[in-house]
Order: C-alpha cells, then sequence, then structure tokens
C-alpha cells in the first residue's frame, strides 16, 4: 500500500507541470518554428539535412539572399503566447559555420527589437536583446565560443529578471537583469534565421528552434537537468573526490612548507628589478624606442609613451613620407607626373591608345620610361585577371600582395586587397598611424570595453583583459566572483603552481626581471 500525503493546488499545478516537462510540452505553450515556416516549401536559401538527430527536421540557412519571415497569421500567434508574459524559453540545437555572426530568432518593429538571439563567432558572444518594461533597448552579452561546425544544444530562460543561459546541457551563465517587457505590437514581424533581408543572417544548421511559454524550458531539451538528488554512483564519486583533494592537500602543506624555507634565505639577495621586451633586456631607468613608443624600464616594469613626432619643412622638390622602420614622416624626394605626387621608385604604368603600356618610374625627381621584362603567363581566365596601375603585368585575382612585402609593424597585420594590400589592427589594438603600420594596445579597463562584473577588477593586458576577483571572492567564470565560503582557520588552500615554481630551486639565484 502506498500513503499519498494531501496536495494543494499550488503544489499539485507544479507537480503537474513537471510530469508535462518530463513526458512532453503542452502544445498550448509551445511553438515549433520550423513546423510554423513550413520551411523548405516556400523559402529560398534554406534547404533539409541531416540533424543532429532523426526526431525532426533540420535545415541548412545557406549563405545566399533569403527571406525566411512568417506570414502576419503565424506571427500573430507568436506574438500571442508571448505577449504580455514574463516567463518564457528559447531553444535551439544548432551547428554554425565559421565566424558565423547571426541571429537565430528576432521578434521586432522597425527598429526596436523585441526579443532577438543573436550568436557573434566573431566576437565569441551570444546575445539577447529585448526591451525592459521602461521601453529601453537593452542587450545581454554572453561571453562564450561556441566551437564551429559542432552541433551545440543552446537554451535560454527567462523568469522576470532572471536568466539562465545552458549550452550542451550546462549552466553557463545565470544572471539578475532589468525585466523585458512583452507589449509588443500587433504589426511586428517575426523572422527565423536573420534579422531582415539585409542584416544578421545566420549560416549553418538549425534542428528544433522552439519557443516554450514557461520557466525552465530547458529540461524539455536536457531532461537529465530534472534530477535534484545524486544518485548512487554520484555520491560514490564524491567521497573519491574528497578522498583525493585531502590527498593533494597534504602534498600541497609539504610543498609549501619546503618552498618557506627557501624563500626566507631569499629575503637576504639583493636583485636589480630589470625589463624584459622583444628578447632585450633593459637596466632599470633605461629608455628606448620601441617603434612609435617611447619606453622606460621602471622598477621592473616596462613604460610606454606615444612617439610625438616633430614638425618638419621640406623643400619644394621634397614631401613628407613614411620610410621604412620608422614612426614619423621624413622629408623624401619626389616627382611629380600626371598631376600625383610619387616617391623614389614608385612606378605608373600608362596605356596608349593602341593598347601598348608604358612603364615610368621616379629616378632622382623625374619620371623616367623604363623597360619591364615580359609578362609572366596567367593560369586564369581573362575574367579572372586584375590591372594593376604600378605594373604592365595583370594578375590573377586573389593574388599574395603580402608575400611580396610589406610595412605593418608593431601589433599590425598585412591584408590583401583585390589590387594591392594594407595594414590592418590586431583585434584588441588601434591604429598610431593612418596607415595602421603601427598599433598600440587599448585598454579595455580604463575605457570600459570590457566585461568583468560583480566582485571583480579588470586587469588590462596585451590585446585583451582579465578579470580578477576582489579578496574575499572566488571565481564563478572568467568574468564573476563570488563570496568565498568560511573555510576552518586551521585549513589553508594554496596555488599547486605557484609552490611547483619554489620546489625546484635548488640554489638562490635571482627571480626573473631582476
Amino acid at each position: 500500500m502506498v500513503f499519498i500525503p494531501h496536495l494543494s493546488d499550488r503544489t499539485l499545478s507544479h507537480d503537474i507541470g513537471s510530469v508535462i516537462l518530463g513526458f512532453g510540452v503542452d502544445p498550448a505553450l509551445q511553438t515549433n518554428f520550423f513546423n510554423e515556416f513550413q520551411l523548405g516549401e516556400s523559402f529560398d536559401g534554406v534547404s533539409q539535412v541531416h540533424g543532429f538527430h532523426n526526431g525532426s527536421k533540420a535545415f541548412l540557412f545557406q549563405d545566399t539572399s533569403r527571406s525566411i519571415k512568417a506570414s502576419p497569421d503565424v506571427a500573430e500567434r507568436v506574438l500571442q503566447k508571448l505577449r504580455n508574459k514574463q516567463e518564457f524559453t528559447i531553444l535551439v540545437t544548432l551547428k554554425q559555420e565559421w565566424l558565423n555572426s547571426g541571429v537565430i530568432l528576432s521578434i521586432h518593429h522597425a527598429d526596436q527589437r523585441f526579443l532577438e538571439l543573436e550568436s557573434s563567432g566573431h566576437r565569441n558572444e551570444i546575445r539577447l536583446h529585448y526591451r525592459t518594461k521602461s521601453q529601453q533597448a537593452h542587450t545581454e552579452v554572453f561571453p562564450y565560443i561556441l566551437a564551429d561546425n559542432q552541433w551545440h544544444k543552446v537554451s535560454i530562460a527567462v523568469s522576470a529578471s532572471h536568466v539562465i543561459l545552458h549550452v550542451d546541457c550546462n549552466r553557463i551563465y545565470e544572471r539578475i537583469v532589468e525585466t523585458p517587457s512583452m507589449n509588443m505590437p500587433g504589426d511586428a514581424t517575426v523572422w527565423l534565421g536573420q534579422r531582415n533581408n539585409a542584416h544578421g543572417s545566420f549560416k549553418g544548421i538549425m534542428q528544433d528552434v522552439q519557443l516554450l511559454v514557461m520557466p525552465q524550458g530547458f529540461i524539455s531539451q536536457c531532461p537529465d537537468l530534472n534530477r535534484t538528488c545524486p544518485t548512487c554512483n554520484d555520491f560514490h564519486g564524491l567521497v573519491q573526490k574528497i578522498m583525493e583533494l585531502q590527498d593533494i592537500l597534504a602534498k600541497t602543506s609539504a610543498k609549501l612548507s619546503r618552498a618557506e624555507e627557501k624563500m626566507n634565505s631569499l629575503d637576504q639577495c639583493y636583485c636589480e628589478r630589470t625589463c624584459n621586451a622583444k628578447g632585450n633586456v633593459y637596466r632599470a631607468f633605461e629608455s628606448w624606442t620601441d617603434g612609435c613608443k617611447n619606453c622606460t624600464c621602471m622598477n621592473g616594469t616596462v613604460q610606454c609613451e606615444t612617439l610625438i613626432c616633430p614638425p618638419l619643412q621640406c623643400a619644394p622638390d621634397s614631401v613628407l613620407a613614411y620610410v621604412s622602420e620608422a614612426c614619423c614622416k621624413e622629408c623624401q624626394p619626389m616627382c611629380i607626373f600626371s598631376g600625383r605626387v610619387y616617391l623614389d621608385e614608385e612606378r605608373q604604368a600608362m596605356f596608349t591608345s593602341s593598347g601598348v603600356c608604358l612603364l615610368h618610374e621616379c629616378r632622382d625627381r623625374t619620371m623616367r620610361r623604363i623597360t619591364y621584362p615580359s609578362c609572366p603567363e596567367l593560369n586564369c581566365a581573362p575574367s579572372q585577371q586584375i590591372t594593376l596601375g604600378n605594373s604592365c603585368c595583370k594578375v590573377c585575382k586573389g593574388y599574395d600582395f603580402c608575400a611580396d612585402g610589406h610595412h605593418c609593424m608593431d601589433h599590425s597585420e598585412c591584408m590583401n586587397l583585390e589590387a594591392g594590400a594594407c595594414c590592418s589592427c590586431k583585434d584588441g589594438f588601434r591604429a598610431l598611424r593612418e596607415d595602421n603600420a603601427y598599433c598600440e594596445d587599448i585598454d579595455e579597463c580604463a575605457e570600459g570595453r570590457h566585461y568583468c562584473r560583480e566582485n571583480t577588477m579588470c586587469v588590462n593586458t596585451a590585446g585583451s583583459f582579465l578579470c580578477i576577483c576582489i579578496t574575499g571572492y572566488i571565481r564563478i567564470d572568467d568574468y564573476s566572483c563570488t563570496v568565498e565560503t568560511r573555510k576552518d582557520k586551521n585549513q589553508e588552500a594554496y596555488s599547486v603552481g605557484t609552490l611547483a615554481k619554489y620546489e625546484k630551486l635548488d640554489h638562490f639565484d635571482c627571480p626573473k626581471n631582476y
């Protein structure tokens, strides 16, 4: 005989909801966008392919022009389910192409995005766009790398001001945000795989794109997340892990004791703090020029300031121009030809009315006609050949101009264009010159261009930044920290990596940078 206790209406409603989640979702609370849009029948740029599983259809969103927009009737059904709701979940199984930056689902009117889920492969982010109750546009950014050309299950659940992001059934972020407003106008449009006809096109495969008007809808995608109690296997695993941690703690304490003895001896040494920059060692207060920076070694740290170029007055037959491996412009001899200024060794090709090419080169302030060797035979069609302004010979499209040599220096990289090459600053750096040949690090911390959240301190690094936990807090993820649980005063936690460094000391030398 099984005893069943009395259940209140509230408890019974919750349990029934759990049963629904365990065995399927109430159709009245669910929207399957593939079924609503009837993909593959009336939309160009989309084709059915094999998905992550065979339980439902999967579609490839091709890198072509397309317009996957819901009909007014479909849009109204979706809006009716969402309107004035505070709890909902967006689910999708996807495999995005390399460096994809596209919209998975968008509900908007004009430039007002009421609900939009976006994956950015360029910045390695998942973004949720919506409007708050005060009708202000808001974007919640979740820094996360979705591996390209790999299947992922993604869900984002909203319950009033509580947002949870799951990727592959793992809870990645849980945040308190401004409460979204689902007060959407009747003429709002619903798009799948793009924001509109011109922007935000998703490239890759999607399957099971669904909207569930309920909290914790991710359980329908990952049923195992509904477990609340550990199994026997889980319990045995926890016991084994505790025994391993106790062993590590004992070994770590012994290493710390030996390291402290060696550090006490090192305190008796005096070492001058030096700086290491690009393989060179500089003594304290020593200065040097590094590209477009004047640098000085100060207390073991390299401190640099942007180089200020002096004003120059050039002779009438000279012009200010950049020279190789120098930051500032210098006066250089020039030629004037057909109303244009040319520097020494710069060339200009001109064609006569009969199609004969005449090649000129600037030498000793005069444009002189020069002969050129016969042009190599090209292995591309005439329609794929490009005429260059400084050569009588054509090249094929896709030619590697950077391989011929370039002037891109610190934190800058060469990029091929259709008829030449240019310099471009690497991610996390900005240009020091208008030609992008020299670039400097962007201090994301000082400029507020970082993702460090509560209880952290932003620390700038070359091309990026780090979020360091404030004393008394421990890390949740790369960008957030929480209050550290108080431990027994007789137990201490130490960094194994730090102790390993001291363990290897068998004689007393100066540490690095001393």
